[in-house]
């Protein structure tokens, strides 16, 4: 596609509907145009460093190069892990970001004003269960009465409530360690947690730079669904701006699927892992993304009526409710 746009409402819907139609699904109604006299003068993304197709994005530059012609710049804002990504979005520091399941459950409960935008396939081999290499604990109904460190509110958290439920555990039955992937590392050496639960490339990393052995990781449990969400006020407005992100998003996840070792190479810099770590939980992701659909969503309502029931959330939502309704 041309770098050079004619800023017109006709090019604005043509350039939505194209953005979807390379990605061979069917384009969201709820992305019309916007009126060009009224155009958004930035894109501000929040991003977390082991969000490998927003990083790779953000350091080829594309999608300044797409928007530029349209006068909108892109400001990137890095995130520790997507609960606090979506604080961000909450309080109106950020448009769009990418995180995994539970956080959007987190934030809809908040009454965090977003909307889901496009999602990416399963990823159940990206999140895992880790345990010291010769600890006695060696099925998940061994965790009954231990130690797990996790993310509070991160994908992670979801995953160990399935984990456990699966293997007829209690979520009360265990002791839960709210820590981030840094602390929560620290703490698994140490030996003062008896197991973690953590996501790549930090699973892949721990478990060759520790010798940790992965009890299990989310395959049969949970999806591990990542996803890119707006701020429902820029999504209602700007809808054909979110499309080129998500086209740019789309190929550069094409990208990676045909340049693994590449782009881990480029990535090792960044998130501060040898490249052969990154490779191996790049691989773990799908790099596939769609426009959020019923299925998707249905899979979100069992996390929050499962967070509900452990009062993880303070009350029942829906989370169809997060989606833009097409007008008309």
């Amino acid at each position: 596609m041309s770098d050079t746009f004619t800023l017109n409402r006709r090019s604005f819907l043509a350039l939505a509907s194209a953005s979807f139609a390379a990605l061979a699904v069917p384009s969201l109604p709820a992305f019309a145009a916007s009126d060009p006299t009224s155009r958004p003068k930035e894109l501000r993304i929040g991003y977390q460093k082991a969000a490998s197709t927003l990083v790779l994005l953000k350091a080829h530059g594309t999608l300044e190069k797409r928007l530029a012609p349209l006068g909108i710049a892109v400001k990137w804002t890095e995130f520790p892990a997507g609960p606090q990504l979506l604080e961000g979005l909450n309080v109106g520091a950020i448009d769009f970001g990418y995180v995994g399941e539970a956080p959007p459950v987190i934030a809809q409960a908040a009454g965090a004003n977003f909307v889901y935008t496009a999602y990416e396939i399963p990823t159940p081999h990206a999140e895992g269960i880790l345990v010291p290499q010769n600890s006695p604990i060696k099925s998940v109904a061994d965790l009954k009465g231990k130690k797990i460190a996790l993310n509070r509110g991160s994908d992670v958290h979801w995953f160990v409530v399935a984990a456990l439920e699966k293997a007829g555990v209690q979520y009360a039955d265990v002791h839960p360690v709210f820590l981030p992937p840094a602390d929560a590392r620290a703490a698994f050496e140490s030996g003062s947690i008896d197991a973690w639960a953590v996501w790549d490339p930090f699973l892949e990393a721990a478990k060759r730079q520790t010798q940790a052995r992965l009890l299990t990781d989310a395959e049969g449990i949970a999806s591990h669904h990542q996803f890119f969400l707006s701020a429902r006020p820029y999504a209602e407005k700007y809808g054909d701006v979110l499309a080129v992100v998500i086209d740019e998003v789309g190929r550069e996840g094409a990208w990676v699927r045909g340049h693994y070792s590449e782009a881990a190479a480029q990535l090792a810099p960044i998130q501060g892992l040898d490249a052969s770590v990154i490779e191996t939980g790049l691989r773990h992701y799908a790099h596939i993304y769609k426009p959020v659909d019923a299925t998707v969503l249905a899979e979100q309502q069992r996390i929050a009526d499962a967070f509900v029931n452990l009062r993880i959330i303070p009350a029942k939502i829906v989370t169809k409710d997060a989606v833009l309704v097409a007008k008309g």
